[in-house]
């Protein structure tokens, strides 16, 4: 009996100091901070969590986890379907938005917000890289890259190159045995665009790369602890390896200009040549910057959402059936002289395409994307102050069941003859900074999905292997599996 007064005395005094410890926290960021009357008043309902650490623990936590939307639902369930929530996130003062009017509302208004990403995740992707520069900046760099990279004559080129590249994969992997089917992916993914912007084929350089590019993103998401085993500490390693190496890319290119040597172009001779209208071209970092986040952007994506539908498909056999007769039919249209895929034949894959949208909306890849106020700002009569940062969260917006009925499960005949409401469907944000290599990832995703439906089948190892949903939702064994030809 004294030993139970005595333990339930101690969790009382715990949670009196941890109350204390969290009232501080609360005081010192809104009374400390120059915020006047009016702002603090305004502010949206929430819990600025821990010092220092704010609620990156319980962030994480969550995502640890296999409840990783247990974070927002707690505000949800304190707080009310409020739509905006004050936090502490990634060592700044923030406001989390969670439903489409206000993640609409932040995405489109540039002259409200601007980019706001941790000063940690502009370290590991670049300062001059599209998440870092001014919207006039992006501007002009997303008008240089998008034509190549999404255009449909561009398109058209890199169609027949992933084509070749898919086949030939799949052709391996099927006499390989067991594989960590999500890494052979990823390398699949990371040699389609490093063809794209360096005309680049060498195993050696891009597993290097590809290796290197792992670390750095498990850094993305965690706390910015710069200290040996920490992931943020190997990621800015990581990094500085990634920028050596494209130094000396760019270092060759450039000595090639010189000497007029041919070559293919490709998008790093359009990052060389490019000039503003005052004749000012880019220099070495902003060349490096935006080639690294293009690549990692440009194979992280594809090759983790063929992964999960192609899961999905294996999972749901009514849904592979209905997609796969729909890939027959295609074949069944071709002349006997076509050699392979096209592009409208590709614009014909309706129902592949409802297969790809329901998995980038279930799997949500990019789960937050950052902002910050560049003015006090009004949204649902709640005041965001100037200079706190603004966590679009389209996790939640994706698997909202007032926008998407049984939201957690798949079901791609939901977007039979049904356009999503304005806001509730961004896997590739919105507005001004919408991801300008949608199309091509839309592209590689469908063109693998075709061939590996028609021949192939997955025979995962553990098909019961838990989750991880940090940097990116994956199963934890990478999706062990054999690849059987049909």
């Amino acid at each position: 009996m004294e030993l139970g007064t005595t333990a339930a005395v101690v969790a009382a005094a715990a949670a009196l100091v941890g109350w204390l410890v969290r009232y501080y926290a609360n005081w010192y960021l809104h009374e400390r901070r120059p915020l006047g009357e009016k702002q603090r008043r305004g502010l949206p309902p929430g819990d600025l969590g821990w010092p220092i650490v704010g609620n990156m623990w319980s962030f994480l936590w969550a995502f640890r986890s296999s409840d990783p939307d247990s974070f927002v639902s707690s505000f949800v369930a304190r707080y009310g379907r409020t739509g905006i929530y004050k936090a502490f996130m990634f060592g700044n003062p923030s406001v989390i938005v969670t439903t489409a009017e206000t993640c609409r509302r932040v995405l489109t208004d540039d002259e409200k917000f601007k980019p706001g990403w941790p000063i940690s995740t502009l370290e590991l992707i670049g300062r001059k890289s599209f998440i870092g520069i001014s919207y006039e900046e992006h501007k002009r760099l997303r008008k240089l890259t998008a034509s190549p990279v999404n255009g449909h004559e561009a398109l058209s080129i890199y169609l027949q190159y992933i084509e070749e590249n898919v086949k030939c994969a799949l052709e391996r992997w099927s006499e390989m045995g067991e594989i960590e089917f999500l890494t052979e992916l990823r390398k699949l993914t990371f040699r389609i665009i490093m063809y794209i912007f360096l005309s680049s084929e060498s195993e050696r350089v891009m597993e290097a790369l590809e290796r290197e590019y792992t670390t750095l993103n498990y850094g993305v998401r965690a706390m910015a602890i710069n200290l040996p085993g920490f992931a943020y500490y190997n990621a800015l390693k990581a990094r500085k390896n990634l920028v050596a190496v494209f130094q000396s890319i760019v270092d060759d290119r450039r000595r090639q200009k010189d000497k007029n040597e041919p070559h293919r172009k490709d998008m790093m001779d359009a990052l060389l040549e490019v000039e503003d209208e005052n004749g000012r071209r880019l220099n070495d970092e902003e060349i490096i910057d935006v080639l690294l986040m293009y690549l990692n952007a440009g194979h992280e994506s594809s090759g983790h959402i063929t992964m999960w539908a192609t899961i999905f498909l294996q999972e749901h056999p009514e849904v592979l059936e209905r997609t796969k007769a729909e890939q027959e039919e295609i074949l069944r249209r071709r002349t006997q002289s076509q050699a392979g895929t096209t592009l409208k034949e590709f614009r014909q894959m309706d129902y592949l395409s409802k297969v790809i949208d329901e998995t980038l909306r279930l799997i949500t890849f990019s789960l937050v994307v950052f902002r910050e106020a560049k003015t006090d700002v009004t949204i649902n009569g709640y005041t965001i102050p100037e200079g706190w940062k603004v966590l679009v969260w389209f996790r939640t917006l994706h698997l909202d069941p007032e926008y998407y009925p049984s939201p957690k499960k798949f079901d791609p005949s939901r977007w039979d003859n049904f356009t999503p409401k304005a806001g509730t469907f961004l896997p590739f944000g919105a507005g001004s900074r919408l991801c300008p290599g949608n199309d091509l990832a839309k592209l590689e995703i469908a063109i693998f999905l075709h061939h590996f439906i028609l021949n192939y089948r997955l025979e995962r190892v553990n098909p019961g292997c838990p989750v991880r949903y940090l940097p990116h939702s994956r199963p934890k064994d990478n999706c062990l599996a054999r690849i059987r030809k049909i």
